[in-house]
């Protein structure tokens, strides 16, 4: 799968937040969108992921060189980020039914072995809401690698987890990533340290 853009800018009123990009991300490669906080690098992704209309250029989606409309894009992407909210009423049982209503689960995993690789079986009938910061993390960053889907968002990943955490997270990369697109927004090394590609906001203001 590729994501073309062509000239594609965003802008917050009169001012520019970056422009004149020029990049194609292909499948089976990992990129690392870089820039300080404030800088733009949510922003890009929510254009990359269809949910925001750059304000110049334009945006192309391919699989095996055919286009897929901006519409249906979101049943190719699978997204961990800290603007999305898990609905805190549902236990970790029903979290996982329900986000699997929508998504196809990756190698046919079953909730049962999704929540042992969170390591949350005493946890499963308890609400979301009881979770620590981590917890809530770790279950998102879990539901979006274990969707069968291309293209999988990370905006930083890493966000309230702790060494352990984060030795786990490399854990999903190194196994659930493999032959997808794979896109890290970041400042912290650790969250984006095996990409093989970096785009840097700050070339693009």
């Amino acid at each position: 799968m590729e994501i073309i853009l062509e000239n594609v800018g965003r802008r917050f009123n009169r001012e520019w937040i970056f422009k004149n990009i020029n990049y194609t991300f292909c499948s089976g490669k990992s990129y690392a969108i870089l820039g300080i906080n404030g800088s733009g690098k949510s922003t890009l992704l929510q254009i990359l992921c269809g949910s925001l209309s750059p304000s110049q250029g334009k945006i192309a989606y391919q699989q095996n060189k055919k286009a897929i409309d901006t519409e249906h894009i979101f049943q190719q992407v699978s997204i961990a980020a800290p603007y999305l909210e898990l609905i805190e009423d549902f236990t970790l049982s029903e979290a996982i039914h329900f986000h699997f209503q929508f998504k196809k689960p990756l190698d046919k995993i079953s909730s049962k072995e999704i929540i042992h690789l969170l390591g949350m079986e005493s946890s499963k009938n308890k609400q979301v809401k009881y979770f620590s910061s981590g917890m809530k993390q770790r279950l998102k960053l879990v539901l979006a690698f274990l969707s069968d889907t291309p293209l999988l968002f990370l905006d930083e990943p890493c966000s309230n987890l702790d060494n352990q955490g984060i030795t786990w997270y490399h854990q999903l990369v190194s196994t659930y990533s493999k032959d997808r697109l794979v896109i890290v927004c970041s400042n912290q090394e650790v969250e984006y340290d095996f990409c093989e590609n970096q785009l840097k906001i700050a070339d693009y203001k």
